[in-house]
């Protein structure tokens, strides 16, 4: 693999991970046994007891294939009860088929449920491209057609993943297309960062499937690439089967755009050889016979139809605007920097980012952002460009919702961008407060809801705003609005991973964060002090009184921590019974005097609770560490912070113990290695 394939490679893993709501090795999408089978495709000495024992392990797969040996559909004289035997007669080929299938399947109907992504749409989808791929290959003589029927069927696992363990689902992305002309893939880009067939590659990689499989999934639908160059002619006839699929309405989903057909699938296969109707007429028959296996009826020819019509229709209407007829569509051909995915999830990056593009492609005088506080009933102008637009005096412009009329007042109900002019409406307070004549509110929505409005006016140049600026304002808003949300969404779930559920405050993942980046600067260490905080006798206050008891004291620990806490400085639950403070610009006495201010109040609210926890004595052990030279990173910090409070527990409890004695004490010649002998 060249530097520049593993360093994208390496780009791609990183944002399937942010994508993800856990690591992709706990993503159990594919049973044990489907991996053993996976992997057996490219053993050469893989036997039929091989195949028997993992079929025997899987109840429901071992009675589906006993099922069909035992059909009419190959009459047998005497009921076979042996799998081995039943491999057998059925052959080796089918049954590894079948039972991939079953396996596969078996994980999606588990997963199905009524979102926009139709999981039993995709499996049909799944089914025929495997099948049709299965074909081509035995026309084209190919030496494994079963491989490719098994890289058929996991071609689009990387849509699966997405729906399934995505921070945002790709039912999600569905509800979220648009007429916007862009191929499916360069969507996903704008949604996910990611599109699915690369999260399929990483999703391969990290299962270890073989190679050729990985590269199907990987390389569907583009030109291999140098490192999986060997397996184009497996890639190019699922990349066929997949495009002669869709051309049928069979998509693995129903809003799927036009797949494109790259050249190197015509320059490898020579479709003069294929003789399409007989291959067509075949997977039919394949496709029945799986229903009646799986005893389920797939969305039939005339639901396929609808579907390939919808599409069809789609297409025909790309870069019209939702509210607008098709014959209004706009001459302007967007530049690139418009329609390029928001790949940060940080609005203050790519809100201005976005205004910017906007400023250079139309050259607005000025544009603000505008989103709406629902909390307060108004519109907030958040982010200008250029720079300056947001002077100190519009720092804070707000609009109450309330003071909201006329046109503006459109723009927000009826979802529409409208042109507001002072001949019109003469005391619209934005024409008031920004000294202007003219401008453009476009709303900014996801789903149908309202995110903000975009602000745009010529107020300098007096350029006169045209109808048809409206028309091309309003997919590059769209797109502000999808990442806005996803923004949202992403913030949400980032302060979920960082936050302790009980208590409420930043979690040991979260405070090691924190103390990474302060330790990345040594400048600003001198006066930092880290604390770490334990309830005594713990263990025995659980005991006694029940753990609902224990959770009170955990979060009347964390409320008085909270309460006492300046801005800036961290605190956080480390694990069990252990918190852990972080104080900036402090020295020895303000570290003891808020530690000390910690301790008595928790003292103070145990004595009053005594009766709730059966006269049980809520008190804390504080160990403090204050920064020191020879400290090369923040664990060294923590342990000496650490031995501090088990000084404290050793010394009595309820009590502090700065981490400077227990240095003085270790530096001394008759220094006694502290060994922490009290457990809580």
């Amino acid at each position: 693999m060249t530097d520049e394939n593993k360093d994208n490679t390496e780009l791609i893993n990183k944002a399937a991970h942010s994508i993800l709501k856990s690591e992709i090795k706990h993503l159990h999408l594919i049973s044990s046994a489907a991996i053993k089978l996976l992997q057996l495709t490219n053993d050469d000495n893989t036997r039929i007891e091989h195949l028997s024992l993992i079929i025997e392990t899987e109840p429901v797969l071992a009675i589906k294939i006993l099922k069909q040996v035992n059909s009419a559909a190959y009459a047998l004289p005497n009921k076979i009860t042996s799998i081995k035997r039943a491999v057998n007669i059925l052959g080796f080929s089918t049954v590894r088929r079948l039972a991939i299938n079953l396996l596969f399947y078996n994980k999606l109907i588990q997963q199905n449920s009524r979102q926009a992504f139709d999981l039993l749409f995709f499996w049909q989808h799944c089914l025929y491209v495997a099948s049709l791929s299965r074909r081509i290959a035995v026309v084209l003589d190919h030496p494994d057609p079963d491989l490719i029927y098994t890289g058929g069927l996991l071609h689009d696992i990387g849509k699966l993943v997405l729906e399934s363990h995505g921070r945002v689902t790709y039912s999600d992305f569905i509800c979220s297309m648009d007429k916007s002309g862009h191929s499916t893939l360069e969507e996903e880009r704008r949604f996910f960062g990611i599109t699915h067939a690369e999260m399929g590659h990483v999703f391969c990689l990290e299962w270890q499937l073989p190679a050729s499989i990985i590269a199907i999934v990987a390389q569907h639908h583009n030109q291999p690439a140098d490192s999986y160059a060997k397996y184009k002619a497996e890639i190019a006839i699922v990349s066929f089967a997949n495009y002669i699929a869709w051309i049928q309405g069979i998509g693995s989903a129903n809003y799927d755009s036009h797949p494109k057909l790259q050249h190197a699938v015509l320059e490898t296969i020579d479709i003069d050889q294929l003789n399409l109707e007989a291959l067509l007429q075949q997977v039919d028959q394949d496709m029945k016979t799986t229903q009646e296996f799986y005893n389920i009826e797939l969305p039939g020819l005339t639901t396929l139809r609808a579907t390939l019509v919808k599409a069809t229709i789609n297409l025909s209407q790309i870069g019209a605007g939702r509210h607008f007829a098709a014959s209004d569509k706009p001459d302007r051909k967007l530049s690139s920097c418009l329609t390029l995915p928001h790949h940060s999830l940080n609005p203050d990056e790519f809100i201005p980012r976005t205004l910017e593009a906007i400023q250079d492609e139309f050259s607005f005088d000025r544009s603000i952002m505008f989103a709406i506080d629902p909390k307060r009933r108004c519109l907030v102008a958040t982010y200008g460009w250029p720079e300056s637009t947001l002077t100190d005096k519009l720092q804070s412009f707000e609009i109450e919702i309330s003071e909201i009329s006329g046109l503006l007042l459109t723009c927000l109900r009826e979802k529409e961008p409208v042109i507001i002019n002072d001949k019109i409406e003469r005391d619209n307070p934005i024409i008031k407060r920004l000294k202007t004549t003219e401008f453009l509110a476009t709303p900014v929505l996801h789903h149908n809801r309202l995110m903000g409005v975009f602000y745009a006016d010529n107020s300098r140049s007096k350029k006169p705003m045209g109808a048809q600026l409206l028309l091309e304002i309003m997919p590059i808003a769209y797109e502000l609005g999808i990442a806005i949300s996803n923004a949202k969404k992403y913030e949400q779930q980032k302060k979920h991973a960082q936050i302790d559920h009980l208590t409420q405050l930043f979690n040991k993942r979260m405070i090691n964060t924190f103390l990474t980046e302060i330790f990345q600067n040594k400048s600003k260490l001198a006066n930092i002090a880290i604390g770490f905080i334990d309830i005594d006798k713990f263990k025995q206050l659980n005991d006694t009184c029940g753990h609902q008891a224990g959770d009170n004291a955990l979060k009347i620990v964390a409320d008085i921590l909270r309460s006492l806490t300046r801005p800036g400085d961290c605190i956080g639950r480390y694990g069990g019974e252990e918190f852990l403070f972080v104080l900036r610009n402090t020295d020895e006495k303000g570290a003891y005097g808020y530690a000390e201010r910690i301790r008595s109040q928790i003292e103070r609210r145990g004595k009053m609770m005594s009766k709730r926890f059966h006269g049980h004595q809520l008190t804390v052990s504080i160990g403090i560490s204050m920064y020191n030279p020879h400290y090369n990173d923040y664990s060294d910090m923590l342990e000496a912070a650490d031995q501090a409070m088990y000084r404290a527990k050793n010394e009595g409890r309820n009590r502090i113990v700065m981490g400077t004695d227990v240095i003085r004490q270790e530096n001394s010649p008759n220094a006694v290695c502290l060994i922490p002998t009290v457990s809580d």
